[in-house]
């Protein structure tokens, strides 16, 4: 059933009235097949675009609309120009949280079903149920991320397991005068609902249930992640920016050298080897540290599905191009030239991308660890309020050396809750 998608939509669609395409048409008697999604660096997706048109034969030809490189902008432009109904969009780069949002708002189609197993077999279990809701599959999976414990090898023998016991090291290290920081995104934005999200199911609880119509967050394990969130930003070890810090600014401290320890994704250890050789040099990886000793740790998974527009000229010529762009030889160049992570698992094994170097620099030597993080990763609250949900937890976990864990967990699920009503924050 397709409720009301949120209550701003009538105003979302008045703003995007002006803005409006007239549709993909065709150029020179081609459909033109347009895809909205930010390029990625060394313009990756311009060469597989380029591969497609190539095995496409003139049937169709895609052209890339680029997108803002920041998620919430792209997601407010594309939200306008579905809500006003745009035919311009045939494709869309959709961030693992939106599925729901779009889908139930009638913005994208559902996959075709006799082109569901080609999209889906074969690919990380997880990252096939980001494009899926209400048992519907909804896009084709195109790239995948997850966040690991990067850890310094000449000042810890091996990834702590657990967040105490890594302050802990950290407590030792900087008793011996050594470094000691540890990084995690502490701004108030969207990688703090990933941190929650992953320290909330590493200690055994969930934000919603099965159907993300109801409120979870179970009180012992929601308290425990709180009081892990606050215990660590009192910390001595927590950066002085952390309320302000975002990945980058995690992997610009860490290449600084004042870090024994970093929660970040793969890019910085390419990053690392080109700014900071001698720290790269010393650079190891793990999973996430768990809360619980005896509850093994999960992260929260990232990446983008390509979805298809409900009001696009070409909805069948889009299908096609989405298979062709997210195939798996345009997943092993994304890769390699631009450190986007496959979905398809099987490379995650194969040479040309698991033993990919650049320079005589390994790319990927952490690809065995970030598939197991990926196979057993959790998704963000999968619900059509899924914005809302998100602005709610952000706004009362943040600061995060503020947070009452006791108070906080009731506080969330009043918000959460409202949330699911429709009556967000905004």
């Amino acid at each position: 059933m397709i409720r009301t998608p949120v209550l701003r939509l009538g105003l979302v669609a008045v703003l995007a009235v002006g803005a409006v395409a007239c549709g993909g048409g065709e150029e020179g008697g081609v459909p033109v097949v347009r895809w909205y999604a930010r390029d990625e660096a060394g313009e990756v997706f311009g060469a597989a675009i380029e591969d497609c048109n190539a095995a496409a034969e003139g049937r169709y030809r895609i052209e890339l609309v680029p997108l803002p490189a920041n998620a919430d902008e792209q997601r407010e432009q594309l939200v306008r120009r579905l809500a006003a109904e745009d035919a311009d969009i045939d494709l869309m780069n959709m961030d693992v949280p939106w599925t729901a949002e779009f889908a139930n708002a009638g913005w994208i189609r559902p996959w075709p079903d006799d082109r569901v197993e080609a999209a889906t077999e074969g690919r990380l279990a997880t990252s096939v149920e980001t494009a899926t809701y209400d048992d519907t599959l909804y896009g084709i999976p195109l790239n995948a991320n997850a966040q690991l414990l990067w850890y310094r090898s000449d000042l810890a023998e091996e990834a702590p397991a657990t967040w105490d016991a890594m302050l802990a090291e950290a407590d030792d290290l900087e008793a011996a005068g050594e470094p000691h920081v540890i990084w995690e995104q502490g701004q108030r934005y969207e990688g703090l609902v990933v941190w929650f999200t992953s320290l909330l199911a590493s200690a055994g609880g969930t934000i919603l249930d099965e159907e993300g119509t109801r409120v979870t967050l179970e009180p012992e394990p929601t308290r425990r992640a709180l009081e892990v969130m606050r215990a660590y930003s009192r910390s001595p070890h927590a950066p002085p920016a952390l309320a302000t810090a975002q990945e980058d600014q995690g992997r610009q401290g860490w290449e600084g050298g004042d870090a024994a320890f970093m929660v970040n994704y793969g890019f910085v250890w390419p990053s690392a080897n080109e700014l900071a050789p001698d720290i790269a040099a010393t650079m190891a990886w793990g999973p996430f540290p768990s809360v619980e000793p005896d509850v093994p740790s999960k992260v929260a998974i990232g990446g983008f599905n390509i979805g298809i527009g409900a009001h696009g000229d070409h909805p069948d010529l889009a299908v096609e191009a989405a298979t062709c762009l997210a195939g798996e030889d345009n997943q092993a160049r994304n890769a390699t030239d631009a450190g986007l992570l496959p979905v398809t698992e099987a490379l995650y094994d194969d040479p040309a991308v698991a033993e990919a170097e650049k320079g005589g620099t390994p790319l990927f030597p952490y690809a065995a660890a970030m598939k197991e993080a990926l196979s057993t990763a959790v998704l963000r609250p999968r619900t059509p309020y899924y914005n809302d949900v998100s602005l709610a937890i952000i706004s009362i976990l943040h600061p995060t050396a503020e947070i009452d864990p006791e108070a906080a967990v009731e506080r969330l699920r009043t918000a959460i809750a409202a949330a699911l009503k429709g009556e967000g924050l905004l």
